[in-house]
């Protein structure tokens, strides 16, 4: 079931007017998120305004146009959009933020699957990434 059509469903289920107030709920979290992500460097900044600018077009247009258009991120959020696109930068930051968690791990009094199973995941997502074009 695609995402739109469990959007369209929800919002007859519980009315548009608090589903607005959900998409903007998931909005504002998002750019909460994305902001930490600014100072923060184990946290992503993009991903969490992708999500922000997402839950923005359902719910509040004008976030949504604002992010689209933001001078920094904008340009991230729409190559996102139009072609799946992740710079070869933010590849290779988000993989050598991968290595150094898995370490981290392996050197942390952890249980065992968890030192297994964390690394295995973040090797998963560090393939996709790889696998996403580069406009």
């Amino acid at each position: 079931m695609s995402v739109a059509l469990v959007a369209r469903h929800a919002t007859r289920m519980i009315g548009p007017g608090v589903a607005r107030g959900l998409w903007r709920a998931l909005a504002i979290v998002s750019v909460a998120l994305g902001a930490l992500g600014m100072v923060l460097p184990v946290l992503p900044t993009v991903p969490f305004l992708i999500v922000a600018a997402w839950a923005g077009s359902r719910g509040w247009p004008r976030l949504e146009i604002w992010l689209l258009e933001h001078p920094r991120y904008g340009l991230h959020i729409r190559r996102w959009r139009e072609h799946g696109a992740v710079p070869r930068r933010a590849k290779w930051f988000a993989s050598m933020m991968m290595v150094a968690s898995a370490a981290a791990l392996a050197l942390s009094p952890a249980v065992l699957w968890l030192k297994f199973a964390a690394p295995t995941l973040m090797g998963i997502v560090a393939l996709w990434l790889w696998r996403r074009p580069e406009v």
